[in-house]
Parts: structure tokens; sequence; C-alpha cells
């Protein structure tokens, strides 16, 4: 099991985090070659609000533990530069007895998403994305020697185990080189956005989808991708890769040429659901279904702050969309080769569950 490792973030590196002062003892995930077999995730995490959710999470005990963006919410995001109050989110965090137990006891990794990079549903025109960058990277304690420290952007990727049984985790950043999403009015329960076919539309900027295009062809027995909008999703018109057709089309036909099983983990939504789709709609003979697993919110689902609620709907919708707090699950059983995933609630109860064979 992982937990005889060091955790990905330190007690100590995290209490001593200051958007101010960032030299502090990084401490980064290793790799070990103990296969892993326990991952959770969950998203949209509002400091101020209840975290028993988290010594839920700590005592179910994974072996690792994915933040999946939204992971502290901004008070204020008018146009600060010094992003004082993300930075005071952070901190609020950071202090919090809940977080400082998962943190001592379950290696964690993360990406971000608006709230967390700092302005609601922004892309690459947010002005101070690279002081919000600078804070992440400080919070979570991404080591120096780490490649996504070095370039812009949040996105990165860890490979833990060996031969075969080896998981590939690959967080993209979906926020840093985002270009602007078509907004006609439409009404407001039903989303914001329309699907853009511009051929010039970029959710991960040419950088970024170079680097994803290099890492898919490294070899792993699975695939855990990251992305904080959902990909799959076709029900709604918030934020969404359906947003960016040409985009969407491109990662599914990327993932239809890569090898092992790929798994997409997504958040934003504030409420949970299991998705399945076609990795190459455009060529049928050849398409594979891939599964998304989308987990939100920790502490501020549908079910506390919607007066309303729309209930999901769409094409790719398994099941139903489950609208309380809820963290996502996977359990690996390698001799099997079958993953399993699943929603859970606060009290750790599966929800809504599917199992992949890789």
């Amino acid at each position: 099991m992982l937990r005889h490792f060091a955790a990905a973030l330190t007690l100590a590196g995290i209490l001593c985090f200051s958007g101010s002062n960032t030299a502090q003892n990084i401490q980064r995930l290793p790799t070990p070659t103990t296969p892993l077999q326990t991952i959770a995730f969950g998203s949209c995490l509002d400091s101020k609000k209840s975290l028993a959710i988290l010594e839920v999470i700590t005592k179910a005990q994974p072996d690792i533990f994915i933040f999946g963006g939204d992971n502290v919410y901004a008070a204020d995001e008018s146009d600060d530069p010094a992003l004082a109050s993300l930075n005071a989110a952070y901190q609020d965090l950071a202090q919090a007895p809940e977080f400082q137990n998962l943190a001592r006891s379950i290696p964690i990794l993360a990406t971000w998403d608006d709230h967390d990079y700092g302005l609601n549903d922004a892309g690459g025109e947010f002005a101070h994305k690279k002081q919000s960058e600078r804070l992440f990277e400080a919070f979570w304690q991404i080591a120096p020697e780490d490649p996504s420290a070095s370039r812009p952007g949040v996105y990165r990727t860890i490979r833990i185990g060996d031969g075969e049984q080896r998981v590939q985790i690959i967080l993209l950043d979906t926020r840093f080189f985002r270009t602007p999403l078509k907004t006609p009015w439409i009404p407001p329960l039903v989303g914001r956005y329309v699907p853009n076919d511009d051929p010039e539309q970029s959710m991960l900027g040419s950088a970024q989808w170079q680097w994803l295009t290099e890492t898919l062809k490294e070899p792993a027995a699975l695939r855990i991708l990251v992305s904080s909008v959902q990909v799959l999703a076709d029900g709604h018109q918030w934020e969404a890769w359906r947003m960016l057709p040409r985009e969407q089309q491109r990662l599914l036909a990327l993932l239809a040429t890569s090898t092992g099983e790929t798994i997409i983990v997504s958040g934003d939504r504030h409420l949970a659901g299991l998705y399945q789709a076609q990795t190459d709609a455009a060529q049928p003979i050849d398409a594979h279904p891939i599964l998304e697993l989308t987990t939100s919110s920790l502490n501020l689902p549908l079910s506390q702050i919607a007066t309303v609620i729309t209930p999901e709907t769409g094409s790719t919708l398994l099941d139903s969309a489950f609208y309380e707090a809820n963290f996502g699950w996977i359990a690996i059983d390698w001799d099997a080769r079958i993953a399993q995933i699943e929603i859970r609630n606060e009290q750790n109860e599966a929800v809504r569950q599917r199992a992949v064979s890789f």
C-alpha cells in the first residue's frame, strides 16, 4: 500500500505555506513499485463549510487522493494582482484539522478549476494566472524538479507501479490555455454556453496537447485522465469539453490510439454521475467505450446551493445523477483486471457504480 510511502504533502509543509514566502521543505510524491489499489477523488471544496467528508475519506484509507479542482474558493474574485482572497482560502484549508488529518495520512495530488484558478469560468484570458500558478505550486508542494514547475500551466503526469500493474495518472490543466467560450443568451437554469466550432478554439493549448500526445504513448495498464471540466456530458450548457467540439473530438480520437484502459475523472458540476461514450465516434468500427466519473461536490452539492435543481440529462449519462455531497472511488483488482468505479456519499456508501475491465 502507498501509505508506506511519504505523503505528497507533509503536514509541516502545508502549515508553513504562504503566498509571499514559498521557500519551504517540499516533498514530492514518490513513484513506488507497489501496485496502486485504491484511489479517491473529490472536487469543489469550500473551506468555510463543513469538512467532515474529508474525515470520511481519511478513514476509508485510499492509497492516494486526487483533488480535481475548485479545491478552495476565493471569496473575492475581483481584479487583485496579489490574489489575497485566494491566498487566504488556501490558508484556511491548510489550518483545517480535517485537511491536516487527510494530508498527514494520504498522499495527495491536485489540479485546479476556475475558483482556485482565481476567476469564475475563466480561461487563458485571466490576467493573474501566473501569480495563481505560483500559489498553486506552493500550496500543493510541487517540487522544483517536477517538469510542471518550469512550464506554464499545472498539467503533469504521475506513474505508479511497474509493468502490467502500472497506473498512469494524467492531470490536465483546462484553464491556463483555454480560449473563451461562446455565450449567447440562454435560460439561466440551462446553462450559459453553446458549442463553438471555430477551428482556432483550444482547451489545452499547443504545448499541453503535444505533451499529452507523448504522454499517452507511454506504456500503462490503466490510465486515469483527470479533467476539471466534464469530457463526455452532453445534457447541459455549462462549461464542458463539448463547448469546444473540435477539441473534444481531438481528445477522444487521441485516447482511441493509446494502449491500456483509460478512465476519465472530472468535477465542477456540484453533482456526481457516470457517463459513457465512444472514444472515436467518427470511426464506429474502431470505437471503444470509455467511462467518465464526475464527482462533485465534497461540500457544496446542488442539494445545498440550488433552490431548483434541473435534473441532469443527456445521451451519455448512465443511471441518474447524484445531487448530495460525494467523492469518487476506484478500486483495482489486478488479478481479475477489473477497476470498480464508485460514487460514494458522506457515509462512505456506494450510490452509483460500474466495473471496467482492462
